[in-house]
Parts: C-alpha cells; structure tokens; sequence
C-alpha cells in the first residue's frame, strides 16, 4: 500500500512539475518569449482542443452542403425529386392496370367470348348495370338553379372569344404567284407560290415551331402552332433558321426558300393552313400575289 501511495504521489508531483518552454533566435540566442508549462496544463490543453475540434467538424457537416457527401444523408431536392418521382411511377401504374383490363376485354372480344356492346374503356371499372326505367331524369331545384347561375355566367364568354379571334391578323408569309392553288377535292391543302432560291419565308403569326426538319419527300419542313387552334406548314425549304420549340413572332422570318424533296418541281413555297384540325384556303385570309 506504502508503495502505490508513493507512485501516486511521484505521478501528482511529475503533473505538476513546472517546465518553461522558450523560443530563442538561432543566430542571437535572444530570447524572444517563453512560457511556463505544466503536464497537466498541457494535457487539458490537448483535451480541450480536440473536443473543440470535434464540435466544430460536426456543427460544419451537420449545418452545410458538406452532409450530402457523407452516406446516409440526402439534399432536399433529391427528397422532393424522389417523391415526385414516386407519385408518378404510382399513377403510371394505374393506368397500365387499366390499360391492360381494356386490352384483355378487347382480347375477349376478337375471340368471340363477348360482344363489343358488353365493354368500353371507360366503364371497366363500372360492374353494375342501371336500369333507365328506375331512374329519374327530372332536374332537381337545386340543379336548375346552378344552371341558370352558370348559363348566366358563360353569357357571354362565346362572344368574347370569337371577338378576340377574329382579331388574330395573319402576316403574308412569301408574296409571289401562286403556281398551283389550293383544291381539297385533289387533296391539296395547299397554295404553291413561286419564289427565287433562298427567298426569306415568314411566319404568318405568333406562335411555337413544333416540328421542324428534313423530309425525303418535302425537304426542310417547318410546323408553328398559333393560337385558337391555328398550324401552319411551310414546306421545301432550302434551309431553316427556328428549331423546333422556339417561338417567333409573326413576320419574323422562318426559313430560305427552296426546292427540295422528291415532289418539288422547283423552287417555290408549299403554305398551308389548318385551323382546329381541318385545313383551309390560305386565299381566303391572305394575299400572295
């Protein structure tokens, strides 16, 4: 016991045994400064220092972007990408499921095992049947009312649109005689204009180039959609200067004008006009000549 007391005491008395550490100058000797150590000051010193440290390094990955690089943890941005991601993948599901049920109810059908009136796509998920004799089909107090509400409401709503439709000015995309005019009993939805090689073309109106590339049979092919359901197709040009998703403006110009593809006869503009779905004489609206 005497002697584990007496390393003790020999262990105490090293920790607190004073040491000064002193900087001199090489050359000099000159003391430049100094200072009074201990064991123990250094060793809480030390202690302290790499708890800081510590703290420190874990506040710094915890608070900032440095997380992301360490395995487990995720930016924001890729939760909400991950979650977004999920919600379609759900929905994509969904309508594969009922895709699938209308493609094997059709399957049924070719075989003979039902009749096309049995099924429809949009009532698979509908097993009961209504009998029309039990229902009653006389509006309720309440559904009158809410018609006259919304017949009041949309009064005139038809007569504003039309207005502002009628309003769109369509800009004369290539002027020049029209070699070949529009006839939908032939099939050509189109009027021909003959222009010199690489004469600008412009778009007839506002609108978003939906398609816009090379064809075997019509050349540089440029499609801009415009607003109220109006398209317009400019056919074998020599070269394209939009892309497809850009927008323009109308007059601004499209293409050169040209004569390519295996239907052109010669350098001239194929214009076309298509208003929700169903082309029309671009003479009507428009002067070439």
């Amino acid at each position: 016991m005497g002697k584990k007391q007496k390393g003790k005491k020999k262990f105490a008395r090293k920790l607190l045994h004073k040491y000064r550490l002193v900087v001199l100058n090489e050359d000099t000797f000159e003391e430049r400064f100094s200072y009074r150590l201990t064991l123990l000051n250094v060793f809480v010193t030390v202690g302290i220092s790499v708890i800081v440290l510590i703290v420190l390094t874990t506040l710094l990955i915890a608070f900032s972007p440095l997380r992301e690089y360490i395995p487990g943890y995720s930016s924001p941005q890729l939760k909400q990408t991950a979650t977004q991601l999920v919600y379609k993948t759900d929905s994509l599901q969904q309508v594969i499921h009922k895709q699938n049920q209308y493609f094997t109810s059709i399957k049924r059908m070719l075989s003979g095992e039902v009749s096309p009136l049995d099924f429809k796509e949009d009532t698979l998920e509908t097993s009961t049947s209504v009998n029309s004799d039990t229902v009653n089909f006389q509006p309720s107090v309440n559904d009158s009312i809410l018609r006259k509400e919304v017949e009041q409401e949309d009064k005139y709503n038809v007569l504003d649109k039309a207005v502002a439709k009628t309003a769109v000015k369509l800009f004369t995309p290539l002027r020049g005689q029209i070699s070949e005019a529009y006839n939908a009993q032939e099939k050509h939805y189109a009027v021909d204009i003959i222009a010199k090689e690489n004469s600008p073309v412009k778009s007839t109106a506002d609108g978003t180039v939906i398609f816009a590339t090379w064809t075997a049979d019509t050349g540089y092919v440029i499609i801009i959609e415009h607003s109220y359901g109006l398209i317009s197709v400019y056919k074998h040009n020599s070269s394209l200067t939009k892309e497809q998703g850009e927008l323009v403006k109308a007059g601004e110009v499209i293409a050169m004008s040209g004569s390519t593809g295996s239907f052109s006869t010669g350098p001239h503009l194929h214009f076309e006009l298509w208003s929700d779905g169903y082309p029309i004489n671009p003479t009507e609206f428009l002067e070439f000549e």
